[in-house]
């Protein structure tokens, strides 16, 4: 019993126990360094040897693993969320993807988890907030993203040992139910294009309908990377959304997009982030003569414009040569819809529309990938879910069918009469 109570000194790095002058047993664990250089020196207390024997082997098993809380700031969700994303993520994401964090953050997970301590959150916890996010009107959608978000932001605690598990890998995220997208037929396609062809940048329509240009590629496409004589274009930038903020101190009291002096603080466009986004495209010949007619009347504009020009290199521009704002893009899209006559729809869907061309023309998988500009390693899902299976399709294979059973002349379709009740009669 003596040689329990005496307190041996121990190599150091080494753990440590010992009886206490208060009969507790005390526990001694380093594991790591603090800030200010000197040991990270956990203490343990409990009543009896085993029980401290016990916690000092599993805080060293800890250790082993990395995944000790540092010591330091006692974080809550609100603190390291607010945290997280100004002074890490802001640093290291496209402006975009900042800004989907930032409205997470703000607008919803500190509102409905920022009390929480940051170490003591669980599972269930994420899962009761989106179920009330969408109780209070939020799309799933909108419960996923914010999901998504604070996965990330929990996935950089643990990098960083504040909290040693990421509880949002293990909670359910709301689920999504995919929105079913009916592709614009042929013929609304040449309803959209020769409405198109009344409108000033004509052919910015035509390359989203044609070729499946995302919003920020086709607003970003300069004319540095189009090779009209050789037949091709390349996309290497995105267009950005354009952010502002006051230039007259904030005493308009509007917006600050709406400011008369309103100062742009974002850059107009950024490098494709994926090496399968930058990629070249073959130009069917109609579309290069509609470029070159493009390019003639952007020269005229020039010449109006004199001193005014801005001489960006944008393809699709202002009449003084700026880029396009996406916003009013986007509502340049809806009035094209309504004016040709053709059912709403999202811009986005002139992209899915053009990937239901290219597999009703047959084209091969790999060039459909290029043209669109997927990953190889996920490109096989991204084609499930932006190429259709249309009523032409169907009709054609169909044919084929018939053809192959019965031969080109007994493949015709049949009317098969109906009974008096409406039903189809049996089959003997």
């Amino acid at each position: 019993m003596a040689e329990d109570k005496k307190r041996t000194r121990q190599p150091n790095g080494a753990s440590s126990i010992y009886l206490g002058k208060d009969g507790k047993w005390h526990g001694r664990v380093t594991v790591g360094v603090r800030p200010d250089g000197k040991p990270d020196r956990r203490h343990i207390e409990r009543k009896t040897r085993a029980e401290v024997t016990e916690a000092v082997r599993d805080l060293e098993q800890k250790r082993k693993a990395g995944t000790v809380r540092k010591v330091g700031q006692q974080w809550t969700v609100r603190t390291w969320l607010e945290h997280w994303v100004e002074n890490i993520a802001k640093k290291y994401v496209s402006e975009n993807s900042y800004d989907g964090y930032e409205v997470d953050v703000r607008v919803h997970l500190v509102p409905g988890l920022g009390a929480h301590k940051l170490e003591r959150l669980e599972p269930e916890h994420l899962e009761g907030f989106y179920e009330r996010m969408q109780k209070n009107g939020s799309a799933a959608g909108t419960a996923h993203h914010a999901h998504r978000t604070i996965r990330v932001a929990l996935g950089e605690a643990v990098r960083r040992g504040h909290i040693a598990k990421n509880v949002a890998e293990i909670a359910k995220a709301p689920r999504l139910d995919e929105e079913e997208i009916e592709p614009y037929t042929i013929e609304e396609i040449q309803s959209l294009l020769l409405e198109a062809s009344k409108l000033r940048n004509s052919a910015r329509w035509v390359i989203a309908l044609a070729l499946g240009l995302r919003q920020g590629e086709a607003l970003g496409l300069m004319w540095e990377d189009v090779y009209l004589d050789a037949g091709y274009i390349r996309i290497r930038k995105n267009r950005l959304r354009p952010k502002y903020e006051h230039g007259c101190g904030g005493t308009c009291d509007r917006k600050p997009g709406y400011c008369p002096q309103r100062q742009q603080i974002r850059r107009e466009h950024k490098s494709t982030k994926s090496r399968a986004g930058r990629r070249t495209i073959g130009l069917p010949v109609p579309l290069i003569k509609l470029l070159r007619k493009h390019q003639e009347e952007q020269g005229r504009e020039r010449l109006e414009a004199g001193e005014e020009w801005e001489d960006k290199g944008y393809v699709f521009a202002q009449p003084t040569g700026g880029p396009l704002i996406p916003n009013t893009d986007y509502h340049h899209w809806k009035k094209l819809l309504e004016d040709a006559g053709v059912r709403d729809g999202r811009l986005h869907d002139a992209r899915h529309t053009a990937g239901t061309v290219l597999l009703l023309l047959g084209v091969p998988d790999v060039v459909v990938d290029a043209i669109m500009g997927w990953e190889p390693g996920g490109s096989a899902r991204m084609r499930a879910r932006y190429m259709h299976v249309t009523g032409p399709l169907l009709k054609h294979v169909a044919q084929q069918v018939g053809d192959a059973l019965w031969g080109p002349a007994g493949g015709q379709a049949v009317t098969v009469p109906e009974q008096q009740d409406g039903s189809a009669p049996a089959l003997n």
